[in-house]
């Protein structure tokens, strides 16, 4: 029995402990949240004590060595932080992403996803007649638009706009938003059309095709099929 009479357990692992520091690195690198000495000495198989001390010395060397980032100790969990002496450095990169312009194209797709939400991409790309995969990712990272679960019948993803949107137009609904909606195509016209862009071709072998003198290259192209591709990922440089 020990001198203070309670006897200190340890459980052995089935696998191999990692070395302390880099895993607690590596674990620290990937949270979203802090994390307290409990969790983090359960996760790399060390008694809670050898934690800390890790812990503090990573903290430690981390200032001696006027790294970017520091290791704090904040209302009982650990977490990765940049430094304070560097804040106008990441200030800058921060509100220069987010002052760059939207593109036509992006605010075209915007209006679309605000008017017509929740629609999927494939709704979107059918109304405006292009691909809007890179202008609907620009959305996403610039926080205008989210996702708003699932159709139920295709499987698709759906979007809508935020409320960051609803604070940079200016309006607290999208019952408030001017009425725009009628001059867009209606979603029961693009039904047919949207079907025959994800059927399987059919079995039965197409009839032959027809040419005059003149004509052997021309083909019908929808405006609204969705073939071709936005030009640009949504933003302008300022």
């Amino acid at each position: 029995m020990a001198a203070d009479g309670v006897a200190e357990v340890e459980e052995t692992l089935a696998v191999p402990v990692a070395a302390l520091r880099p895993s607690l690195e590596a674990l620290l690198m990937v949270a979203d949240q802090p994390m307290d000495t409990m969790t983090l000495a359960t996760a790399v198989g060390y008694p809670v004590g050898e934690v800390v001390e890790a812990l503090d010395a990573l903290a430690a060397e981390y200032t001696e060595q006027g790294r970017g980032f520091e290791l704090r100790n904040v209302g009982g969990g650990w977490r990765y932080y940049t430094r304070d002496d560097y804040a106008a450095v990441v200030e800058t990169f921060v509100l220069e992403g987010q002052q760059a312009r939207l593109t036509q194209a992006a605010l075209e797709t915007l209006a679309v996803v605000a008017y017509k939400q929740p629609v999927s991409r494939a709704r979107v790309s059918a109304i405006r007649g292009v691909n809007v995969d890179g202008v609907m990712r620009t959305l996403l990272t610039r926080g205008l638009v989210e996702e708003a679960g699932h159709d139920h019948e295709t499987g698709a993803n759906l979007y809508r706009t935020t409320t960051y949107f609803l604070e940079r137009i200016g309006v607290t609904s999208i019952e408030d938003l001017p009425e725009l909606a009628p001059y867009l195509p209606d979603m029961d016209d693009l039904e047919e059309e949207l079907s025959e862009m994800v059927a399987p071709v059919a079995s039965e072998p197409a009839p032959e095709p027809t040419s005059e003198p003149g004509h052997e290259h021309e083909h019908p192209h929808s405006p609204h099929s969705g073939d071709g591709t936005e030009p640009d990922g949504g933003t302008e440089p300022t």
